[in-house]
Order: C-alpha cells, then sequence, then structure tokens
C-alpha cells in the first residue's frame, strides 16, 4: 500500500513502505511495498556486505587459532611437538602477543583418535583452548595443580568410552584439534638464564593417549560394572621443536584469505563446536560444512570489500578505547585499557542483565594478534600505537 493510499484509508504512514526512499547505498524504490527487481538485487548485494563484515568480525578468534596451527605445520612443527624457546622469542616470527622474557611452550594436539593425557611441568603459567579459542583449562599456577604440576586428561566430542574416577583433571573440548600453551618464569635463575627453566620443562612435560582402565579406575568400579581394567598408560616425552630464531607467520590475513581460512577451519572441526547464530552468519556467504566455498565474481567482490571495512572496524574498536567502553583508564597521554577487566572471557556486561557486549569479543581478540615479540620489549614512541602486550 503506498503513503498516499494509507493516509486516505487511515492506515497509519508508519506501517507502510514509501514508494522511494533515498539512503546511503542509493535509491529503494517498491510498488506497493514489493521492492522492484534493482531494488531487490541492491538489496541483495547490501546484505551479503553486512554478513561478510559480521562474519569477519565474528571470526577472528578462530581463524587466529587456525593461522597459529597453520603456521606451526609450516614450520615443520607437527601435532604433539612442542615448540619451546629456550633462547626466548626473537622478531624472527610473527606471534600472537608475544613477549621476550619467559620461556615459552607451545603445542596442538588432536583428540580425534582418542583422548590425550597431558603432564604438566611445574611452576608454570598456562591454558588449553579449543580451535574456536574457547576455553577449556587453566594449568600451572591458575589451574587446579596450582603449579605444582598435574595430570590432565583431555577428551575429544566423539569419545564415549570410559574415564577414569580419578588421578587426573578431566577436561572436555569442543573440538577435535586443541591449542596448549605454557610459559615459565626465568627471574628467579641466575643471571635470567632460561637454561634450567627450560631443562625442567622438558624433563616434566609428558604427552600420550589415555590408556582406559589404568590409574584412577578403582577395581571397585570393575567388579560393579561401572568400567573396566587395563595396562596403566605410558608417559612418554614429546618431540620438541626449538622456537627461538625460528621464522614462521602465525598472523591470520586480514584480506579475502581470512574467509578461506575461516572455510577450512569450519571444515576441520565438528559443526556442533561452533556456535549456530555464528554458522548461520558464516552460511550466509557461503561456507557451510561438508560444502565447497567457492563465490562467484559478485560475492567474490563484495568480501573483498567486506574485509577490508571488517578489518578496519576490528581495529578501530580493538586499539580504540573510547570512554564509554568502560575498559579505558588514565585519560590524557597514556594509552592503557584492558577489556578483560570488565567483561571476562565471556565478553558480558555485569550482571544483572550480562548481556554480551557487541564488539568485546573482537575487540580483544584483534589485540591478541597483531605483534612481534621484540616489539613489545621496545620502548614505544608517543606518535606510535601501544603494543599489544601492553
Amino acid at each position: 500500500m503506498s503513503v498516499d493510499g494509507a493516509s486516505k484509508s487511515g492506515v497509519p504512514s508508519a506501517i507502510t513502505t514509501p514508494a522511494t526512499q533515498k539512503v546511503g547505498i542509493g535509491t529503494l524504490e517498491f510498488t506497493d511495498g514489493y521492492p522492484t527487481r534493482d531494488t531487490a538485487a541492491k538489496l541483495r548485494d547490501h546484505l551479503d556486505y553486512l554478513h561478510g563484515i559480521e562474519s569477519f568480525m565474528n571470526s577472528i578468534q578462530g581463524v587466529s587459532t587456525y593461522a597459529i596451527r597453520e603456521g606451526f605445520l609450516k614450520a615443520g612443527i607437527a601435532d604433539g611437538d612442542v615448540a619451546i624457546f629456550s633462547g626466548l622469542m626473537d622478531s624472527a616470527s610473527l606471534f600472537l602477543t608475544a613477549n621476550a622474557d619467559t620461556v615459552y611452550f607451545w603445542t596442538f594436539l588432536d583428540l580425534s583418535q582418542g583422548p590425550l593425557v597431558v603432564e604438566t611441568p611445574a611452576e608454570t603459567l598456562g591454558c588449553i583452548d579449543d580451535m574456536w579459542f574457547g576455553w577449556i583449562s587453566d594449568f600451572g599456577l591458575p589451574g587446579a595443580d596450582r603449579g605444582q604440576g598435574g595430570t590432565y586428561l583431555l577428551v575429544g566430542p566423539g569419545y564415549d568410552g570410559p574415564l577414569p574416577e580419578g588421578g587426573s583433571y578431566v577436561r572436555n573440548s569442543r573440538t577435535n584439534h586443541i591449542t596448549l600453551i605454557g610459559r615459565a618464569f626465568i627471574n628467579e635463575n641466575p643471571g635470567d638464564d632460561p637454561a634450567p627453566t627450560v631443562d625442567r620443562i622438558k624433563a616434566q612435560l609428558k604427552i600420550y593417549p589415555y590408556a582406559a582402565g589404568g590409574v584412577g579406575s578403582s577395581i571397585g568400579a570393575y567388579l560393579t560394572g561401572r568400567g573396566r581394567l587395563g595396562a596403566p598408560g605410558t608417559p612418554a616425552s614429546p618431540r620438541f621443536v626449538e622456537g627461538t630464531g625460528l621464522v614462521m607467520n602465525t598472523i591470520p590475513p586480514n584480506d579475502f584469505g581470512h574467509y578461506e581460512l575461516l572455510d577450512r577451519l569450519v571444515q576441520m572441526e565438528p559443526a556442533e563446536a561452533l556456535d549456530p547464530e555464528l554458522a548461520g552468519q558464516f552460511a550466509a556467504i557461503g561456507i557451510v560444512k561438508g560444502e565447497t566455498f567457492a563465490p562467484d565474481t559478485r560475492l567474490r567482490t563484495i568480501l573483498d570489500e567486506a574485509v577490508a571495512v571488517g578489518n578496519a572496524a576490528a581495529r578501530t574498536v580493538g586499539m580504540g578505547a573510547h570512554p564509554g567502553d568502560g575498559f579505558r583508564y588514565y585519560d590524557g597521554d597514556t594509552a592503557w585499557w584492558n577489556m578483560l577487566f570488565v567483561g571476562g572471557f565471556e565478553f558480558t556486561n555485569p550482571r544483572p542483565t550480562s548481556p554480551r557486549t557487541a564488539c568485546g569479543r573482537t575487540r580483544t581478540r584483534v589485540r591478541a594478534s597483531c605483534t612481534r615479540a621484540r616489539r613489545c620489549s621496545t620502548p614505544r614512541p608517543p606518535s606510535r600505537p601501544p603494543c599489544a602486550c601492553g
């Protein structure tokens, strides 16, 4: 119904669609509320553009994790290998919020063949995440072992076999592949020498397949049909790959390649690991589990522009904290902010309503994937943006 017709019939004009509307994407034309062919095409293009921006900004966390694993593989660090930085981090590698004064050890693990046992070294600070950068567990000082070293049983999404009654900290992952990163300090070593810390990590870190019915499985459980008995698993040291001086890039691209990595991640992991709302955003631009991502010329052109705007927007919300965001401190010439103080790892506003902040996840992830190690230990000129470790 046209606006004129609506006013004559008593229908409020506010609930009708004008025959012509001039908006930012051009002139929209409707006949009795029905879009013309040109208007429909224009709006479909614009929706694809918006979905492209949303898909970029809401997948930085997963694409970032995937890019790290891809960087490891290209550098010869296979799943199950542990990259260790015996001479500390340096600027040879492009890494995720790296610093140059702690010893890092980092690995990706594949749980698709069954659970894995990880015995973590003492006096470390670490975490385990799934491939969508979803938190699985802390270990070390913030973890259940409280820095004493502990045994963690990591279980993938497809496992339905028996689990131990005790003897380990059982942690479940939504994805088959996971990442484990740890840091250990050197400040108590003579001359800040990293060697004793490295030796401790190599001696104590063990990674091996879980053996059902071993340690943690009681005779009583077996006799009552609640488990089985078997030989304990055999602790094994992983292959360590020296990371200091190793040239590799673990930072995701800010062009169309971002969508290509996103598609590889979607194909690699179970569909159930992905939030349905996010999966819908990705599907809107052609990234669907089990299907080929092959945008035509029209969609490719739109996505090239969408990723440029998405990257610019992500960097704006990640590096230009506004006072109203609630995580900017010491206004003036300083540049201090920490978004995790406000929303935590779930990126929610304070209670009672606890809605997720619209850009909380984006601003955190873009801040955590744009730096080299050496930059974080170099004084910042007044005109230069702050380092991501700051």
